[in-house]
């Protein structure tokens, strides 16, 4: 055998399975400065925590449009989106073994009109306003913690 022969002959190591996800949150925020919070569903990984009324964009769709939609679904709001807030990226390894890339869209809300009421049967279960003080509380995403850091 010659020499080196048989040395590029290793198995390639097998890596996670990729994906990316676009979404696109509202921040809301009542005539007492409360923040608007979605809790997610026993249906989701992260069920439990609390996250800004949004959520994943369709093919085809126009952000602000997903954040109007999402924000009806989770609250019965319905509102009039306004500037792009901030962009976040985050990746993790979601239960499958996938590593899911997540870039966010954080947008401001300028009104709202409607009645606060949760969703039935989606991926959230409950929907609330909070203090400042009240989110120290409470089981953040990682996300919406960053957003309450350098945005409110």
């Amino acid at each position: 055998m010659a020499a080196g022969a048989g040395a590029d002959q290793h198995s390639p190591v097998p890596t996670a399975p990729e994906r990316q996800r676009l979404a696109a949150y509202g921040v809301l925020r009542d005539e007492r400065g409360r923040l608007l919070l979605a809790r997610a569903s026993p249906a989701l990984t992260l069920r439990g925590r609390w996250f800004l009324p949004g959520g994943g964009v369709q093919h085809g769709e126009e952000p602000r449009e997903s954040v109007r939609r999402e924000i009806e679904e989770e609250s019965g709001l319905a509102v009039s989106v306004g500037s792009l807030l901030d962009v976040l990226s985050d990746v993790r390894t979601i239960p499958d073994g996938t590593n899911l890339h997540t870039v966010r869209l954080i947008f401001g809300v300028d009104s709202w009109e409607g009645t606060l009421r949760a969703e039935v049967g989606g991926t959230t279960d409950a929907v609330a306003w909070f203090t400042r003080d009240e989110l120290a509380d409470l089981p953040l995403a990682r996300y919406v913690q960053t957003v309450v850091d350098t945005l409110l």
